[in-house]
């Protein structure tokens, strides 16, 4: 055989190849996630921050201390936050017993109008509300176990992060010289394009997030104020924090305030008022605050944002979901620039074709039939 001649493998065999490896891949990011994904969010909060640590220097602020300066700002609006939601989150706990008594009341009044037009055992169901409400305020050991060490793992790596983002941008030049070096002095143009367009994917989305967060926040909580909702403060913020995970978010912030109204409230129509004003305010965050502020040169299409967040759940938990949309996007701008790969960039986008291209056997028959 012919050195020079290129050795082409079948189709089948290649096919095992890309899954053995998509496999043993996706297999290492499961097992090393502990320590990927507090990496993964250092690096996208490090190119977030960077433009302000830059805005200091050229204040003749010493880099160090730029830095330092930074992230003290960061952690402080952080904890901030983090503590609204915190004193918000033990009031409502503290009357979470009187919530479940009032569903419990709620679900037995409607189980006793089903079993009059349904074939329903109320003996039974009101047995297993019973029970689900005790397992609902009760908490075994090895429960209070597990979530002890999720409280520990999730601290260590809150304390772990700004560590990481101050030493990635501290050493900001020496990592990007060092991802030029690795390639070859042909493909630094197009390295250098796709660092650049990375860095503004990441520093668009998070900061259009940030705001976006804050206006939706404000929005959900005016609404609930206004309805007459408790805990407004409290749900308002989960729902602007689970509007950014696509679609699925959406659904689950509406859904915790519709099962506070019906609660607390006397009428059920509250629900439906919920319902109704979440969904004004989602119609004024998809058309006039995302275009607007979240607005990014790297579009998804629906199909692949709900299967990433989805994946990103099954991999990483919470962390995978919020992860999965910028992890993406930095995937298509990836593909964008290598010719073998821009038939996959282009099907993760959301550009539709205007003028398909016609196969010429498809065509000659069209012209015949004509």
């Amino acid at each position: 055989m012919d050195a020079n001649q290129s050795f082409n493998l079948p189709f089948y065999v290649k096919a095992t190849i890309l899954l053995v490896g998509l496999f043993a891949f996706i297999s290492m990011l499961y097992i090393a996630q502990d320590i990927i994904v507090p990496l993964i969010f250092s690096v996208m909060i490090a190119v977030l921050l960077h433009p302000i640590v830059n805005f200091f220097v050229r204040k003749r602020m010493n880099r160090v201390f730029a830095i330092v300066f930074t992230l003290f700002l960061t952690i402080l609006i952080t904890a901030s936050l983090a503590a609204l939601i915190f004193r918000q989150a033990s009031i409502f706990l503290e009357t979470w017993p009187v919530l479940v008594d009032k569903f419990s009341a709620m679900f037995s009044d409607f189980t006793h109008w089903g079993s009059r037009y349904f074939d329903l055992n109320q003996w039974k169901v009101n047995r297993w509300v019973k029970d689900t409400k005790t397992e609902s305020l009760t908490m075994s050991g090895a429960e209070l176990g597990q979530t002890m060490f999720a409280v520990g793992n999730g601290i260590m790596v809150m304390l772990l992060i700004p560590v990481y983002v101050f030493i990635l941008l501290y050493y900001n030049k020496l990592l990007i010289e060092f991802i030029h070096r690795v390639f070859a002095s042909s493909e630094q143009k197009r390295v250098s394009q796709i660092i650049s367009e990375t860095k503004t994917v990441i520093q668009r989305y998070l900061a259009g997030l940030v705001i976006e967060g804050i206006i939706v926040a404000l929005l959900n909580i005016a609404a609930l104020f206004v309805l007459g909702i408790e805990y407004a403060i409290l749900l308002g913020i989960i729902g602007a924090l689970l509007n950014v995970i696509p679609y699925i978010g959406g659904l689950v912030a509406v859904a915790l305030p519709m099962a506070v109204a019906l609660a607390t409230k006397s009428s059920g129509m509250y629900a439906f008022y919920v319902l109704g004003i979440y969904y004004i305010i989602q119609l004024i965050d998809n058309n006039l605050i995302v275009p607007l502020i979240v607005s990014s040169k790297v579009k998804i299409n629906a199909l692949f944002a709900i299967i990433v967040v989805f994946a990103g759940n099954a991999l990483w938990g919470i962390s995978g979901m919020f992860l999965s949309i910028p992890l993406l996007a930095i995937v298509k701008v990836i593909f964008d620039h290598i010719e073998p790969l821009k038939p996959w960039g282009f099907l993760l986008g959301d550009a539709m074709p205007e003028n398909p291209k016609i196969h010429p056997i498809i065509k000659k028959i069209k012209s015949k039939i004509k």
